[in-house]
Formats: C-alpha cells, structure tokens, sequence
C-alpha cells in the first residue's frame, strides 16, 4: 500500500482508536498509550510498505511493542531486587555496601552521557519511556533502543567489576590463608 504524510495522517486518526483500545486490553493506560504511540512511530517509519489493510499490521506491531514492554519491565524488576539486594547487604555490612556502591558508579561511569542518562531516568527517575523520551530530547524509539544498550552495558560492567572484585578477594584471602598456614 504505502502511504504519503496525508494518507498516513487519515490512517493514524482512523485506526489510532482501535489500536489504542487493542492495547488497553492487554495493558494499563499508560502502558498502553505508549505501546500505540510507538506502534505509529514504527508505522510511520515503514509507511512507504505498509500493507493493505493496515490494522492487522499495527495490532502485530501493537502486540510486540507490548511484549517488549513486558521484557523491559521484567528487567526493571530484576535491576530493583538487585538495589534491594545491595540495600539489605547495606545494613548487614556497611563495608559491602560502600563496595557495591562503588561498583554501581563504576559500572554507570561506563556508559555515554546518553545512555547514563536513560538509565537514570528510567530507574532512578521512574519515569515511562515515552516521558523518559521527551525529557532526553529524542523520539521514544530512539529512547527505547538507548535504554536497551545502556541496560546491556551497565549489566555487562557490574559483571566484570562483581567477577574482578571476587577474585581479588579470593586471591587476598588465599594469601592470608597461606601465610597463617606457613607461619604455624
């Protein structure tokens, strides 16, 4: 089909609506004016082979711009139990707590200036992605593929940091080991 900038404008207020109640079924409101805004931002950016009709596509398109929601919040809960984790190991030890403080910041001061920044806004802010999005300047897709890099590197840093930081303490405490050992 393809459509031009008109043709795309009457196809977005004519199935805006269905799409929209498509995601409301499926999600919360919010959740759900995200996933069609960015299912129209995909449409938008294939409107040159968008097919005819076009609603089965942009409810596809709906659906897995959801389960990426989904995943993306999946995510977000694993990164919480994780501070949570830190949090709790914070009253136990408070020694730990300023070495896994450390960790994070190193690991953040990894990323990009952008990248640092959607992730702050996102898990540190709180704020959705689409708002996330408007704040950092940059369409919500764009936002969406920022975050998922971030979110990659920020994980991949506190694994090296976390795998660097055990074995030096493995090493320190085979050391202290061995020297008990040898002086006895």
């Amino acid at each position: 089909m393809g459509v031009d900038q008109e043709g795309f404008t009457k196809l977005y207020e004519a199935l805006y609506p269905r799409v929209l109640a498509y995601s409301l079924r499926r999600v919360p409101p919010d959740d759900a004016h995200d996933a069609t805004d960015e299912t129209f931002l995909i449409a938008w950016r294939k409107r040159k082979q968008l097919p005819d009709p076009a609603l089965p596509w942009l409810l596809v398109t709906a659906r897995n711009t959801i389960a990426n929601q989904r995943r993306r919040r999946d995510h977000q809960d694993v990164i919480a139990a994780e501070l949570a984790r830190c949090g709790e190991h914070a009253a136990l030890d408070p020694g730990a707590a300023v070495v896994e403080r450390t960790t994070l910041l190193t690991a953040l001061a990894t990323l990009t200036d952008k990248e640092r920044e959607a992730l702050m806004l996102t898990e540190w802010d709180g704020l959705s992605g689409r708002d996330a999005a408007r704040v950092a300047g940059c369409s919500a897709v764009a936002f969406a593929v920022r975050l998922h890099r971030a979110r990659n590197r920020f994980a991949d840093a506190v694994t090296k940091l976390d795998s660097r930081l055990h074995d030096g303490r493995d090493l320190a405490a085979s050391t202290h080991s061995s020297a008990k050992d040898g002086s006895q």
